[in-house]
């Protein structure tokens, strides 16, 4: 049985997860994390029935992770937040799913160095869609057949509440398009006079209650090519976290894993 925990259990992710979880053989809650509903019960709080599982404070993070033995802690949190929690997790010697998006290079470097030196598992992905997995394969691919003669542009869309931008996944995108293309720079939107050249354009839309919609477009001469990949729900990514989360804990340790080495 595998034993999931979660940082911001309570919110719209943290909830979904739970329900997943409990509808997965093989797993269950062992323990929760928020910065309300401390002490209720996770189970009652997300409208499950009561699981015994009581929402913690996640300055009791290590404390709680060893007592409830758990083997992998989700966090789909905020950067500053997941900065902080991941390395304690690792230390607790729990394997981790990291969801966050807005990671500072820095950030992630010592996420990673907690992982190797604690001997943990993780998998840390923008996106844990499978079909976003197919999309950045296609623009993989895509890439080196057109990367070279087109002008390539990024645009990205989500809900009004969302707080950092570009999304991660925007980010993951262009990453890939400028390795296939021996590195090239970004331009974060265009204002004044910016003539084109050949980095690549990222832009961001926020408004209502879009879920997430990334296209990437390669324009030439007299044609353009888009590749789009919309989510219509949350469920996507809840899937494919908690598929990560059967995954990592019987991996290889001091790795970081990507979401492409889930999907294989």
């Amino acid at each position: 049985m595998t034993r999931v925990a979660l940082v911001g259990a309570c919110g719209r992710m943290g909830s979904l997860i739970i329900r997943r979880v409990l509808a997965t053989e093989g797993m269950e809650v062992s323990a929760a994390f928020d910065l309300v509903n401390i002490g209720k019960d996770i189970g009652e709080v997300v409208g499950v029935g009561k699981l015994d599982v009581p929402v913690s404070d996640s300055k009791d993070l290590a404390a709680v992770l060893k007592e409830s033995k758990t083997d992998v802690l989700v966090d789909f949190t905020i950067a500053a937040a997941t900065a902080v929690n991941a390395p304690i997790a690792a230390e607790a010697g729990v394997n981790l799913i990291i969801g966050t998006t807005g990671l500072t290079a820095e950030q992630k470097t010592n996420i990673t160095e907690a992982v190797i030196k604690n001997n943990v598992a993780a998998v840390i992905s923008s996106n844990y869609s499978i079909g976003v997995g197919v999309f950045f394969k296609l623009i993989r691919d895509a890439t080196r057949y057109l990367g070279e003669d087109y002008d390539v542009e990024i645009l990205e869309a989500h809900h009004n509440q969302k707080k950092d931008a570009p999304s991660g996944t925007a980010v993951t995108a262009a990453e890939i398009i400028s390795k296939e293309l021996g590195g090239r720079e970004y331009a974060y939107g265009r204002e004044g006079i910016c003539p084109r050249g050949k980095e690549i354009g990222i832009h961001a839309i926020r408004g209502g209650d879009i879920v997430g919609d990334h296209t990437v477009m390669y324009i030439g001469n007299s044609e353009r090519i888009e590749i789009r990949h919309q989510a219509h729900s949350r469920e996507i990514f809840v899937g494919g976290a908690v598929l990560a989360a059967g995954w990592v804990v019987n991996q290889k340790k001091g790795v970081v894993y990507e979401m492409a080495d889930v999907l294989n």
